[in-house]
């Protein structure tokens, strides 16, 4: 081969490369593979997103368990709705306490820093509280009682939300599996014992008079 040979060979153009059919079976390759993995991508989100969620509305429980037991949220007197203390429940479970109505009447958790909860916000919360004591007291915070928390996301009381009556005997929630969440259930449910914040009553003998069935026990 001559050297003119040479040079008009490496003169024309390659034939490498893609045909319009390897494009599009590689197209075709990487929508599959994105269809099969968007659903993955979309459930882990979800759930950091309810994750965080359950964390923040846990948060608020204790906030508000805290205020309770300082005495920082007034007792049961008369007063404008919206004060956030718990309502009295005469079942013999304080959990056995009907989903709320009214967000008027609940403990309002601002966590957007509008000042106040918004209905429609998916940041706020709004806390249920219900208290339960055997002896019926007029003021419980002179005696103690059983407390039950349950943190709504502010969200489940906008316009067309229905909750669900009765919490304790639906499906719970669940951070795997629930995606962003039902907003007709609570975030968290809890439950705790809240000491005398006010007389005599020692936070030991307030206990024992709610748990005791024989009056030797305690004692």
């Amino acid at each position: 081969m001559t050297k003119r040979q040479q040079q008009q060979n490496l003169s024309q153009p390659r034939d490498g490369g893609y045909t319009i059919i390897e494009s599009l079976v590689a197209m075709i390759v990487v929508s599959v593979l994105m269809i099969a993995i968007a659903p993955v991508m979309a459930f882990s989100v979800a759930t950091r997103v309810q994750a965080r969620r359950t964390e923040l509305a846990t948060q608020a429980a204790r906030t508000y368990i805290d205020a309770l037991r300082t005495g920082a949220i007034a007792g049961p007197v008369p007063g404008p709705p919206g004060t956030g203390f718990p309502l009295k429940v005469t079942d013999p479970d304080v959990t056995d306490a009907k989903a709320p109505t009214d967000y008027t009447t609940l403990y309002c958790v601002d966590m957007d820093g509008s000042g106040n909860c918004d209905p429609n916000s998916t940041k706020d919360f709004y806390v249920q509280g219900a208290w339960r004591n055997p002896s019926a007291p007029l003021d419980p915070t002179k005696t103690g009682y059983e407390l039950m928390v349950r943190v709504y996301r502010a969200d489940s009381f906008a316009p067309g939300v229905t909750l669900k009556t009765n919490p304790k005997i639906e499906t719970k929630q669940s951070v795997v599996g629930s995606g962003l969440g039902d907003r007709t259930m609570p975030v968290v449910e809890m439950t705790t014992q809240i000491p005398p914040t006010t007389g005599q009553t020692s936070p030991y003998d307030s206990l024992c008079d709610r748990l005791k069935t024989d009056l030797k026990r305690c004692r």
